[in-house]
């Protein structure tokens, strides 16, 4: 998801003559940007505390719930950097279109490999909201992707 938010970024910067829109993607897409990177840590911490917890079985409910929650999160925000994206492909700077549509690729991408580590880390995810709600989320951020490639209407 740092890729793709710093992508965002880059056609942010460079596109404020095209869209008045453009400083304020720029300024959360760079939020984004370090909130991907804080949440690459706490989800190896998370599942380092799972392992612990699950250890000393101390927490164990909570810690689990923990392996869930982060990758929600990262979920969450792939799919903000994926309308980012689209606004930035629409609205900014034409020379660099290309670059917000693989801006839109990689956070949909970012959003699925959450969606599977929620999926792994609940076991049995059919039942569960936080399945749902990011299964709902990949959807739409891959549909974003998807609407700005070539030859898609």
């Amino acid at each position: 998801m740092a890729a793709a938010a710093a992508l965002v970024e880059k056609s942010a910067r460079l596109s404020q003559k095209q869209w008045e829109g453009a400083a304020g993607a720029l300024e959360r897409a760079h939020a984004l940007r370090l909130e991907s990177f804080a949440l690459i840590e706490e989800d190896a911490q998370a599942y380092l505390a799972f392992v612990e917890a699950v250890r000393s079985q101390h927490e164990v409910a909570a810690a689990h719930a923990r392996t869930v929650d982060v990758p929600l999160r990262m979920v969450r925000a792939a799919a903000e950097v994926a309308e980012l994206a689209v606004q930035l492909a629409n609205r900014g700077n034409p020379n660099l279109r290309a670059d917000a549509v693989v801006a839109a690729t990689l956070a949909a991408a970012a959003a699925e490999s959450g969606l599977i580590l929620i999926e792994v880390n609940l076991g049995d995810a059919a039942g569960d909201a936080r399945f749902a709600v990011a299964k709902k989320l990949v959807r739409k951020a891959s549909g974003l992707a998807l609407s700005l490639r070539p030859g898609a209407s």
